[in-house]
């Protein structure tokens, strides 16, 4: 919205800077975070009212999470959705379709986590909202933001899947890009969900994923960058620079009342949201493999429950003392924050690895 502000400047005064990204994504990032420590606060109260037991804690989890983590309000997500979507409608091109599609999807699975996070709270129970049902919709959402990134992608990057480190290689997939891409975003969304089960675990490796992706997008959406490292050019994709800033800002605002003792938690309002925006983020940028690397936490995380479950389903046994797998680390004596701030510092070996796939060619 603030970008038309530059059409006042005559090249040289202080409305030009609203013509550059970097400027106006600084800017995402601290009306974000400002918004986020303003309003943190009052929406936990009002959380709290509401609330009053707070979210059902699962009872064959951690046992100290019976008693420590009682009463603690749930939804917060909220409050990251919230600064993020008023930043990016603050400072974002609205003329851009790219950080339209982002938007809306993150928000739609805000939606589908929102609507979870209620039938838990009202019915005191662990059991949300259908998991076939919150699917179908998350695949729904996922299926119209594939077709709208592939529709205004270039013709040779359409339908196509591209390999890091191995130079001007695609791989055509046809239509099964679509069911791909679908995957991708469903499955982000749904291994930050099950991420999200730490005071301050899911949040800071989402927000180091999004910083990652967001430098990203913003090197492949400019020609001098993808010419110098031979990668491909997405026009349009700087602009989510500016989404990723506010993601971030947004995140840092919530982290500040999420960190351990939590006085609030994400709930799949913020998780399914969080995990939503990298998964597209990443099948708009042509990146989808990358976001295997820097969300690889987030990738075992989702693994874990599944091996666990096939597992004792063939042979009645465990392969974890309990999954998903930081509550493996938890029975196994490990504190809560010594989990936390080990899975933040490989979250951030992740991400360099990541990045480092841009010049490895």
């Amino acid at each position: 919205m603030l970008y038309f502000l530059s059409e006042l400047s005559d090249g040289g005064d202080f409305f030009n800077l609203f013509r550059y990204i970097t400027f106006r994504s600084g800017a995402a990032f601290l009306t974000a975070l400002v918004l986020g420590f303003f309003f943190g606060q009052p929406l936990i109260n009002a959380l709290r009212r509401w609330q009053k037991t707070g979210q059902p804690i699962r009872e064959d989890g951690p046992p100290g999470h019976i008693v420590a983590k009682a009463c603690t309000p749930t939804m917060g997500g909220t409050l990251i959705l919230g600064t993020l979507g008023i930043s990016t409608l603050l400072w974002a091109r609205p003329d851009n379709g790219f950080v339209w599609v982002v938007l809306l999807v993150t928000l739609g699975f805000g939606l589908i986590g929102f609507i979870d996070d209620y039938l838990k709270v009202s019915r005191q129970n662990a059991k949300g909202f259908s998991g076939w049902l919150r699917l179908a919709f998350g695949f729904s959402i996922a299926l119209v933001a594939s077709l709208y990134a592939s529709a205004f992608h270039p013709d040779d990057l359409s339908r196509q899947l591209a390999v890091p480190v191995l130079k001007d290689f695609l791989l055509n997939l046809g239509i099964f890009y679509f069911p791909f891409a679908m995957i991708v975003i469903v499955g982000a969304a749904n291994a930050v969900n099950l991420t999200d089960g730490l005071d301050g675990l899911a949040i800071m490796p989402v927000m180091i994923s999004a910083a990652t992706l967001g430098i990203i997008a913003y090197v492949v959406g400019r020609t001098d960058f993808t010419e110098y490292l031979d990668v491909h050019y997405v026009p349009g994709t700087g602009e989510l620079l500016v989404f990723t800033a506010a993601l971030i800002g947004g995140g840092l605002g919530f982290l500040w009342y999420n960190a351990p003792p939590a006085a609030v938690f994400m709930g799949d309002t913020g998780s399914l949201a969080l995990g939503g925006a990298l998964g597209v983020i990443a099948v708009v940028i042509k990146h989808e493999i990358v976001l295997a690397i820097v969300g690889g936490l987030f990738i075992v995380e989702a693994l874990s429950v599944i091996i666990q479950v096939l597992y004792f389903k063939c042979t009645g046994k465990r392969v974890f003392l309990m999954a998903p797998i930081h509550h493996h680390f938890e029975k196994r004596g490990w504190g809560e924050s010594q989990i936390v701030i080990r899975f933040w510092i490989i979250s951030l070996i992740l991400a360099l690895i990541g990045l480092s796939t841009l010049k490895v060619r």
